[in-house]
């Protein structure tokens, strides 16, 4: 079996040589680049499985990068992480709009972008292989989308429609983090009058619906919401 291949896009030497080491470590073959035309090139010349792209980068920044990837018909598919000083908020935002997959603050641990790196891996070959689920099961949480119904383990769990499929497109992608304005584009379409900070008032309704503690949807401040992971 072929390692999986992970393109690295990052200028500051000492973080790319972390990145690189600790990935390797664990078995992925790693191609990098520190400049932002250069790495773009070679994800569409090696068509790796996950990009980690700095959003900070001579020649073309990282959102500009994420936004070619993810139009261009042959690397659209490719999973990608953004790498993000602290406090760039706004720029998460628009990465995940563009079509980011999950994003990693600096400073971060190893173990953390270990971990990131797998679960959106295992994200990724979970869409690849699943049909559209009816059903949806989260730990004790049951979504069943035929019945237009759900549970908690053995309470049924009394939902608006709007809730309902908030809860059911977060579920469905568990551990992804997702904003706003995914959730109103996304989880519920045009056909659905919400704006964008109403979406908070119908994650705390569902949450208080549910009764679970910790939330399984977990705040990502300033960014969004994501299903936590179990």
């Amino acid at each position: 079996m072929s390692k999986r291949k992970i393109v690295i896009i990052e200028d500051e030497p000492d973080i790319l040589e972390v990145l690189s080491y600790n990935l390797r470590r664990e078995g992925f073959e790693i191609l990098t680049s520190a400049d932002g035309i250069q790495g773009l090139a070679l994800v569409k010349r090696e068509h790796p499985d996950l990009v980690l792209l700095d959003l900070m980068l001579p020649g073309i920044d990282g959102i500009e990068i994420c936004t070619s990837i993810k139009k261009n018909p042959d690397t659209q598919h490719t999973l990608l992480i953004m790498v993000t000083a602290k406090g760039e908020e706004s720029d998460i935002v628009l990465g995940l709009g563009v079509g980011a997959d999950d994003y990693i603050s600096k400073p971060f641990s190893p173990k953390e972008l270990v971990a990131r790196v797998k679960a959106v891996m295992r994200r990724g070959v979970l869409l690849e292989t699943q049909q559209p689920q009816e059903k949806i099961t989260h730990g004790e949480l049951t979504i069943d989308a035929a019945k237009y119904r759900v549970t908690y383990g053995t309470r049924e769990v009394k939902l608006t429609a709007t809730e309902f499929r908030i809860l059911q497109y977060l579920a469905s992608h568990p551990g992804r983090v997702f904003t706003r304005e995914q959730l109103l584009n996304h989880a519920l379409g045009d056909d659905v009058v919400v704006v964008d900070r109403n979406i908070d008032v119908h994650v705390r309704g569902i949450r208080k619906k549910l009764e679970v503690e910790p939330p399984l949807i977990e705040t990502i401040r300033g960014i969004g919401y994501r299903m936590a992971e179990l």
